[in-house]
């Protein structure tokens, strides 16, 4: 097995030469999941003004330790006037702290009787107020560009008012199934068939990282055609991907296809499951090129395959550091394994203990056994030709988005 390529060789032909894709402006409301184009500055002070973090009275904490007048009420949302000296105000969480305060005590720390209120001794100033500007300062760097949209980071937007945003361009993916005797779901199955396992699971893949799949067709098992639709694929798409038909079987025409009419990077990985991996290149008709990642045709290695190469591939094309490399975890092998001359990604649970990590393999490790990647948190990287016993140390790529 000389001839098998290591992952860091495989990644570096895929990601050599990336160019980073188009930009376009949407509304913030629609711009979940998506890829910051531009760097945001804040122009707005979060929070805008110093405000309670609580329920209560404010004061000057050089009143506190006696009755004191309320001569104010502040509700959230409403401007606060000057506090009177020697006087309290009563406040609620969110309410403009009144100039001349300088503490807040919770409500439930205070004697009330009538309109005066008996503040406890020793209060701190400061205590219980939100600062002007604690969060966010007016001029800084609200969030860099490559920043996935997700949920803070969209409040965080919302926070200065913005109502647009300019993020990068899905990229448009052509996804290929081939195989005479893979058919939809739906059709009856005649002898010999097998339903497309892989085509609704790399969509919500590709999906979940960044992209648009922008067709899915069938390929049969046809030289002339799997000739015609890479072509056509490469046309409409950014990236072209292919599930099957990257092996050595004498129906398996995609990679001497890609070969004839574009470029083939790399081919057959030193990685279980998923050694028969084409990375190459289609051209267009304008002269440029498209890239192409050949999946093989098992579900597991398909699913195994996405995520250490679509999804880097597709950080490198929106700017999306986060989707360029998966984290890493150390923790203690639940299981013994060995490895023969490729290095295995295992699918495995992940339980966090306060006294450490351990990772728990899938007992059917089989490249055509996908219900091992369902509930799958991570994949425990076994090297090559290796002895793991129960209790050793293992890096596990978490699945983390």
């Amino acid at each position: 097995m000389s001839d098998l390529q290591p992952i860091s060789a495989a990644l570096e032909a895929l990601l050599a030469d990336v160019s980073v894709i188009g930009v376009e402006s949407v509304p913030l409301e629609a711009a979940a999941g998506r890829v910051l184009a531009q760097a945001v500055t804040a122009q707005l002070d979060v929070p805008p003004f110093d405000n309670s973090a609580m329920d209560g009275y404010a004061l000057r904490a050089a009143d506190a330790g006696q009755w004191l007048p309320v001569s104010q009420r502040i509700a959230a949302g409403t401007q606060a006037k000057a506090l009177a000296p020697g006087s309290c105000a009563r406040i609620f969480t969110g309410g403009e702290i009144p100039p001349g305060a300088d503490c807040v005590v919770m409500q439930e720390r205070v004697q009330v009787d009538g309109d005066r209120a008996l503040m406890p001794a020793d209060i701190p100033a400061g205590d219980n107020v939100r600062r002007q500007g604690r969060d966010v300062r007016q001029g800084s760097v609200l969030l860099d560009a490559g920043e996935r949209l997700e949920a803070a980071a969209l409040g965080h937007l919302a926070g200065q008012g913005i109502t647009q945003v300019s993020v990068r361009r899905r990229p448009c993916v052509a996804l290929l199934s081939t195989g005479d005797e893979i058919i939809d779901p739906g059709t009856p199955l005649k002898p010999g068939q097998l339903y497309n396992s892989n085509r609704p699971m790399l969509r919500r893949l590709l999906e979940n990282f960044g992209a648009e799949v922008v067709s899915t067709v069938s390929v049969p098992d046809d030289y002339a055609r799997t000739v015609a639709l890479l072509t056509a694929a490469a046309a409409e798409a950014d990236l072209v991907v292919t599930t099957g038909g990257v092996s050595v079987g004498e129906e398996d025409h995609v990679k001497a296809a890609l070969e004839a009419i574009g470029q083939l990077d790399m081919w057959k990985l030193a990685i279980r499951p998923g050694k028969p991996l084409a990375l190459g290149r289609l051209p267009r008709d304008d002269g440029s090129q498209v890239r192409f990642v050949g999946l093989p045709g098992n579900p597991v290695s398909g699913f195994v395959g996405a995520w250490l190469f679509l999804r880097p591939l597709l950080g490198a094309m929106l700017g999306c550091p986060a989707l360029t490399s998966l984290p890493a975890v150390t923790a203690k092998a639940g299981f013994a394994t060995s490895t023969g001359p490729r290095e295995h990604y295992m699918r495995v649970t992940l339980e966090f203990t306060p006294s450490g990590v351990t990772a728990t393999a899938f007992e059917d490790q089989n490249s055509g056994v996908l219900s091992s990647c369902i509930n799958a948190d991570a994949f425990a990287v076994v090297p090559a030709n290796s002895d793991i016993a129960e209790g050793d140390a293992i890096s596990c790529l978490w699945l983390a988005g």
